[in-house]
């Protein structure tokens, strides 16, 4: 079977099978006993309370101490499906609760369990810092009574903060900062500058992001280095002023771009008719087919925007400002260059880690979030992780329409101000879910010209993203939205003072439309769950268009020639129903395919990573070099201070370790970039990969002995002796920073979405 049939096979069978949850009634039958013990912990005072949640062990000791703690201390009683929720974390499942449930409450109950399980300490992973420290100190008050101290670390925590921080029963902390600090205590000289402990257990906010949609995004150490001049920003201005079909052409998918036989002879003429593929151009030319990748196909406020003199990426998943996010293989510093703007630094990689194999290091992962059954498939495949639905303590009475599909995108954007004026003028809160920074603002624009006030909610004013969605549920408001706001904050009816909650109760609550579908169906139901929290009244629809990005790449070939439609542009073809919502399908199964691709890749690396760690902590805490130096050299090691020469044989060791691994990573990055033209020869570039990637790991471990004993040989050694004295200089400063997916992907991925694509017009 060729590699294209397989690809078709692995997604069609990702896009045919059934999820599968797990039974609740165990747990179910446990609630009575949790109740029955109410009335005597409402007798206890609150040290006798904290006393009692200190001998707690089993699950409904854990739930009825927790649920009475909650009751003192934030004067909130858990639901029953609070405490089914916490049970299924305790069980180390991934719960999904709907929008407005509790999981903040329902988490802090499964992190006391798990600490008195003897599980702890316990980190509850967020997507943020604003949400780390938020959710840290609004629980404070329980875990106090529970006898557990509780602390939060945020990207502006000095290392002593992040030291008590992990010191603490449970913390609080982005999945990235967890990650960066790991990182960080993989390469310290000395065991006391460490700021984690050992990692024990996880419970992971938003569990479908951080683990699915943000799985294989790789976690980088970096440090500095003496670079020569930026090539990318000379090869920007080289395609600045080019255009598309005449110099370019851009490929239909909008993944990739080629020059004309015109602009390839443009560009040449501008470097003195110099042949761009002779071998000796091969890094200018690379430099010049970035730069035509960031001018041709990245769009600012659409893949970027640009705030405070930098170039800030935005998270398609979320909408939001992706943190400290860089696009690998130049193309950061091409976009930097096409704004005007200074390239940043890169840096070399002295460590790295995908936020997949950070999180399984913790020997007990759990985790919640509002949508986890459309992925229980893959939480199965690469994290051994079962979903357990839990149900609303209020059954939901949103009504959630059928799309709304027009012929064309400008049908569509009339329809969509025409329905959210209507909204407007009877008072009803509406909350609209845009695709991009771009989209929102050209909504905006059209509302404000039809008469209607909105507020804007996107990746450049995300600092006010809690107090914007606070007051999207109050009477009248119109708040136009990137996906950001489908997680984090609950809006109730009435504005956050729940002033007219009746008022607009009567009016059907909360209106949430969505501008058009995403790739994941998990964020278009995110969106969705805005309204109807709590048993709230509320209401959903989605407008699409046969023109949007979705339908056109993914099911073109399923539309009908001439669907039905109405005068004003409504499609009302059930077969292009069918379609929009194949569409969907196919681009979940493509990502997952890409998930899987990327996964292979890394699991190879990660293997060497632990490997090497392994050998890294053996060093660091015995005489392993001391002993090897000393066996090499009875007579010279015999004539030193044994204090002296375990510092040196430390020291050696671990420089030349780390300076290995580091050239490693960067041999590994340019093997990976290059495996995929061997595809074009028929070879499989994984297992390509495979053949690079283990004789180098291979030759590098003697490679640390041989250059250990070459130092130890050449240099002279004092009371005095610093490791700088022997050209063992490590970088004068690191830093920290994600790779984002490059836009356009691997030759790889795109085959992969080729794949996927033909599959969409094949299975009709």
């Amino acid at each position: 079977m060729g590699v294209s049939q397989r690809l078709k096979s692995r997604v069609r069978r990702f896009l045919q099978r059934p999820g599968t949850t797990v039974d609740l009634a165990p747990l179910e039958k446990l609630l009575p006993e949790i109740e029955a013990r109410e009335d005597d912990l409402r007798e206890l005072d609150d040290a006798e309370l904290t006393e009692a949640a200190g001998r707690a062990t089993d699950y409904t000791e854990i739930c009825a101490v927790g649920r009475e703690a909650a009751r003192r201390g934030l004067d909130q009683r858990p639901y029953d499906v609070q405490l089914l929720g916490a049970m299924s974390l305790l069980a180390g499942k991934v719960a999904e609760m709907a929008t407005g449930e509790g999981k903040t409450l329902t988490a802090t109950i499964a992190a006391y369990g798990h600490v008195r399980r003897g599980n702890g300490p316990v980190h509850v992973l967020t997507v943020n810092d604003y949400l780390a420290r938020r959710d840290a100190e609004w629980m404070e008050p329980v875990y106090r009574l529970l006898g557990l101290t509780v602390g939060w670390v945020t990207e502006s925590s000095t290392p002593e903060e992040r030291r008590e921080a992990y010191d603490r029963d449970v913390t609080y902390v982005s999945v990235s900062e967890a990650g960066f600090d790991y990182l960080r205590d993989q390469l310290v000289t000395d065991i006391a500058d460490r700021v984690q402990p050992a990692l024990t257990t996880a419970i992971v906010d938003e569990a479908d992001s951080i683990l699915i949609d943000e799985a294989r995004v790789p976690m980088v150490l970096a440090g500095s280095i003496t670079s020569e001049q930026d090539p990318v920003h000379t090869a920007a201005a080289l395609v600045r002023g080019l255009r598309a079909g005449r110099d370019y052409e851009v490929a239909d998918d909008g993944r990739s771009v080629a020059f004309t036989s015109a602009g390839l002879a443009a560009v040449e003429a501008k470097l003195d008719d110099i042949n761009l593929y002779a071998d000796e151009n091969v890094d200018q030319l690379s430099a010049i087919n970035v730069a035509l990748h960031a001018e041709a196909l990245l769009h600012r406020d659409v893949d970027y925007i640009v705030r405070d003199g930098a170039v800030e990426l935005i998270d398609e998943m979320r909408g939001r400002v992706a943190q400290r996010r860089r696009w690998p293989d130049g193309l950061q510093a091409a976009v930097e260059a096409k704004e005007g703007l200074s390239a940043t630094a890169e840096g070399e990689v002295l460590g790295t880690i995908t936020v997949q194999a950070f999180v399984a290091l913790y020997p007990t992962v759990c985790g919640m979030t509002a949508t986890a059954v459309l992925v229980g498939e893959q939480l199965r495949e690469f994290f051994s992780l079962e979903v357990a639905v839990i149900p609303p303590n209020t059954p939901c009475v949103r009504v959630d329409e059928p799309d709304r599909i027009y012929a064309t995108r400008a049908e569509k954007d009339d329809a969509l101000v025409e329905e959210i004026k209507e909204a407007h003028d009877a008072g009803r809160p509406v909350l609209i879910g845009t695709l991009d920074v771009k989209e929102s603002e050209a909504l905006a624009t059209a509302l404000v010209s039809a008469g209607v006030p909105c507020t804007v909610l996107n990746a450049k004013n995300d600092a006010e993203e809690a107090a914007i969605i606070a007051e999207a549920g109050a009477y009248g408001a119109v708040t136009v939205s990137t996906q950001m706001a489908g997680r984090g904050v609950d809006i109730r009816l009435g504005g956050s003072d729940q002033a007219d909650r009746e008022r607009v109760a009567e009016l059907g609550g909360l209106y949430v439309i969505g501008s058009g579908r995403h790739d994941s169906r998990r964020v278009d139901d995110q969106l969705r769950g805005r309204a109807g929290r709590q048993g709230d009244p509320g209401r959903s629809v989605f407008y699409v268009s046969l023109q949007d990005d979705l339908v056109v790449r993914h099911a073109p070939d399923a539309i009908p020639p001439s669907p039905r439609m109405n005068a004003d542009g409504l499609v009302t073809d059930e077969q292009v129903d069918y379609a929009v919502e194949h569409a969907q399908r196919i681009a979940e199964g493509v990502n997952h395919e890409i998930h899987r691709n990327t996964w292979r890749y890394s699991v190879v690396i990660e293997q060497q990573r632990k490997a090497l760690a392994e050998r890294r902590e053996r060093l660091l805490n015995s005489e392993v070099a001391a002993l090897m130096l000393a066996d090499r050299f009875p007579d010279r090691t015999a004539e030193m201070d044994e204090a002296l020469l375990s510092r040196v044989a430390r020291s050696i060791a671990l420089y030349h370790l780390d300076r290995l691994w580091a050239e490693h990573l960067a041999t590994l990055s340019e093997v990976r970039e290059g495996v995929h033209l061997r595809a074009l020869g028929r070879l499989d570039p994984l297992d390509e990969f495979h053949r690079a990637a283990v004789p180098a790991f291979n030759e590098l471990i003697p490679e640390i002995e041989t250059r250990t004993v070459a130092t130890f040989e050449e240099t002279e050694f004092d009371e005095d002796w610093k490791p700088a004295e022997s050209e063992l200089v490590r970088p004068s400063a690191t830093w920290t920073y994600l790779v984002h997916d490059n836009p356009f992907g691997s030759e790889l991925d795109r085959l992969i979405a080729a794949v996927g694509r033909r599959l969409s017009s094949g299975s009709r």
